[in-house]
C-alpha cells in the first residue's frame, strides 16, 4: 500500500527527498517556526540528518511511525511545509497530526487544506479510530487550524510542564471517525 502521493486543490503531498534539506531548513531554521515545536531551529546539517528518517515515515510495515509528508506548491512546486500523520497505538487504531508551515504561507488555509488530507488517509487507508493533535495554549493559530478539521478540544493542560524555558499550556483535541465520517457527509 502507498500513501503518496496525495494532490488537493493547491497541493501536492508527497515523500521527501534529500534535495528538499534546503527548504525545508529555510524555514525550520526560524525561530518563530521553532517556538511552539519540541526542537530548537534546525540547521541544514540537523535537516539533513533527519530527511532519511522522513523518508522511511511511509506508513508501511508494522513498525513504521508514520506518515511524513512534505507539502509542495502544485502551481510552483515549492515546498512550503511538513505535515504528519503517526502512529500512537496500532491495536487501539489511534493516531496523531502534527504539521510546520513556512510562516510566508501561514495563514492562507494550506495547513488546513493539507491536514484535510492527512485526516482522509488516516480514517480511509490506514483505518484509525481516533486522531487527536497538541499544541501549545498560545499558538492559536494552529489550534484554530484543529477546529477547522472540526476535531474538538478534549484537554486544556495548564502549567504541566516547562518548555523552553517556561511554563508551557498545553491543548489537545481529537476527532474520532465516525465525527469525520458525518462532518464529511454533512458537506
Amino acid at each position: 500500500m502507498t500513501f503518496f502521493a496525495i494532490e488537493t486543490e493547491r497541493l501536492m503531498l508527497r515523500k521527501f527527498a534529500p534535495s528538499d534539506a534546503e527548504a525545508t531548513a529555510a524555514y525550520q531554521g526560524l525561530p518563530e517556526v521553532a517556538r511552539y515545536c519540541m526542537w530548537e531551529p534546525r540547521s541544514l546539517d540537523r535537516v539533513r540528518e533527519l530527511i532519511p528518517r522522513w523518508i522511511a515515515m511511509d506508513g508501511t510495515g508494522e513498525n513504521s511511525e508514520g506518515i511524513q509528508y512534505a507539502a509542495v506548491l502544485k502551481a510552483s512546486g515549492a515546498l512550503i511545509g511538513d505535515v504528519v500523520l503517526m502512529f500512537e497505538d496500532r491495536a487501539a487504531r489511534q493516531g496523531q497530526i502534527g504539521y510546520v508551515m513556512s510562516p510566508q504561507f501561514q495563514g492562507q488555509g494550506y495547513t488546513t487544506e493539507a491536514m484535510e488530507a492527512v485526516l482522509a488517509v488516516g480514517f480511509e487507508q490506514v483505518g484509525l479510530h481516533r486522531i487527536s493533535a497538541r499544541c501549545d495554549a498560545r499558538n492559536s493559530a494552529s489550534w484554530r487550524v484543529m477546529e477547522k478539521l472540526g476535531m474538538r478540544r478534549e484537554a486544556h493542560f495548564r502549567e504541566h510542564a516547562i518548555f523552553k524555558g517556561e511554563w508551557d499550556e498545553e491543548l489537545v483535541y481529537a476527532i474520532l471517525e465516525d465525527e469525520w465520517r458525518a462532518a464529511r457527509k454533512a458537506n
